[in-house]
């Protein structure tokens, strides 16, 4: 048995089914306009922060990146890693609106539709973003990874056993003679 309603109500009347399914599809195309416009409007967003004493502005994207750089000349009687940290201090800032931005523009264009996967997304965004007076109360960040890591040690030289050559000591150099007697056998060119 189907109930009122149900898919046996729609099977009864094509002309219905027809109608529901283009009401639903138009339902979706439309939210797909609103959320396109949301995205584009998103990725126009810029936020700029200066520093206390106006050496640094920085301006960033609605994803974090640094968009542009500005420097006064008061920087030029900066140690370098005071310049450095004023720089990152001043994108944190720019950064840490990040968040209520975007939330603006999701609200003026999506209005109160998908609300718990706004709140994720924008929960995303504060963790990734955070206000700077929060994140110096909280704990201290790990330096930043070196690009390269350390090379290895050397490994070590292999025991030596009985009978295996020399007993102790480098092996002297060896000398080198003319052009024809050299030996490229190691060399990487």
């Amino acid at each position: 048995m189907t109930s009122s309603n149900g898919l046996g109500d729609l099977m009864r009347d094509p002309d219905e089914a027809q109608a529901r399914i283009d009401q639903w599809a138009q339902g979706f195309a439309a939210k797909a306009q609103r959320y396109q416009a949301a995205q584009e409007r998103t990725e126009q967003i810029r936020l700029t922060a200066t520093s206390s004493d106006g050496a640094v502005k920085v301006t960033v994207g609605a994803d974090g990146s640094v968009t542009d750089l500005v420097f006064s000349n008061k920087v030029r009687s900066f140690p370098l890693p005071e310049l450095s940290a004023q720089i990152l201090t001043t994108m944190r800032r720019a950064q840490a609106d990040i968040a209520t931005r975007v939330a603006e523009v999701m609200t003026e264009s999506l209005g109160d539709e998908d609300l718990e996967t706004r709140s994720l997304m924008l929960n995303s965004l504060r963790s990734r973003f955070p206000d700077p007076e929060e994140e110096a109360d909280g704990p201290a960040s790990p330096p930043p990874a070196s690009p390269m890591p350390p090379p290895p040690p050397p490994a070590p030289a292999p025991p030596r056993g009985p009978g295996a050559g020399p007993a102790a000591g480098p092996a002297a150099p060896r000398r080198r003679g003319g052009p024809e007697e050299e030996d490229d056998t190691n060399s990487p060119w």
